[in-house]
């Protein structure tokens, strides 16, 4: 028992190769550079300097992990706006202080998740914005401009930077392609996306994967077994 716990605690395995390590790196690299550059044209390399947190925790989901969930535009446009609007409400009212920043980062998380925009970096944001620098405090709710400039300027490249190497970005919805994705069967009706959206629900729990990505992992699984199946046919006739 004492195995199985410490086993939960290692690292699982990675299943991209190193060619896409380096490709996520550089993305990474880039895209915060151009985000920085853009917000320290209008608004000065202090304010800009500020975000740089945020946005180079934005940028690995973006480039690295650009299929998941809290990965898609609208999860860091959407994030992005949620903190900054709560956080300066909350020191509208409450001023800037650590208290009032962890008080900012939890209603942060909860209008991200009313408006299904669950973005993490944006949690490093809220209480950037609470406990600003004297630059960006000085704006006031004029930081609002900074902060979303970056956030579309890092979401720009990523679209630029992700089709460019050949990786889709954003991802598509299942809802507009319902496909079955599992062999029919006689009395089998098969999987659908909305099946596979109806299972995330019910579990009930933050998880940071799409339908459209289950669909290819069915899918890719399925293919596997065939390939498995038909080896042990040979293997057998053999």
């Amino acid at each position: 028992m004492q195995n199985r716990w410490i086993s939960r605690l290692l690292p699982a395995a990675t299943n991209t190769r190193p060619a896409e390590w380096s490709r996520a790196a550089i993305g990474v690299s880039l895209g915060t550079l151009f985000s920085v550059w853009v917000c320290s044209l209008f608004f000065g390399l202090p304010v800009a300097m500020h975000l740089i947190g945020p946005l180079g925790a934005s940028a690995i989901l973006l480039f690295a992990v650009s299929s998941g969930a809290l990965a898609q535009p609208w999860s860091i446009v959407g994030g992005y706006l949620c903190a900054t609007v709560v956080s300066l409400a909350v020191v509208y009212f409450f001023g800037r202080d650590l208290d009032t920043a962890c008080l900012a980062v939890g209603i942060a998380l909860l209008c991200m998740c009313l408006l299904r925009c669950l973005h993490p970096p944006a949690g490093a944001l809220a209480l950037l914005v609470v406990l600003a620098d004297p630059d960006s405090a000085s704006l006031g709710w004029g930081v609002l401009a900074p902060v979303m400039l970056s956030a579309i300027s890092m979401l720009l490249a990523a679209l630029a930077y992700n089709n460019l190497t050949r990786v889709r970005y954003p991802k598509k919805s299942t809802e507009a392609n319902p496909l079955v994705i599992a062999d029919q069967v006689p009395g089998d009706p098969g999987i659908t996306a909305q099946d596979l959206q109806n299972a995330l629900q019910q579990m009930d729990a933050f998880i940071d994967v799409t339908p459209e990505d289950l669909e290819e992992l069915i899918r890719a699984s399925e293919q596997h077994a065939r390939r498995r199946s038909i080896g042990e046919v040979f293997a057998h006739d053999g």
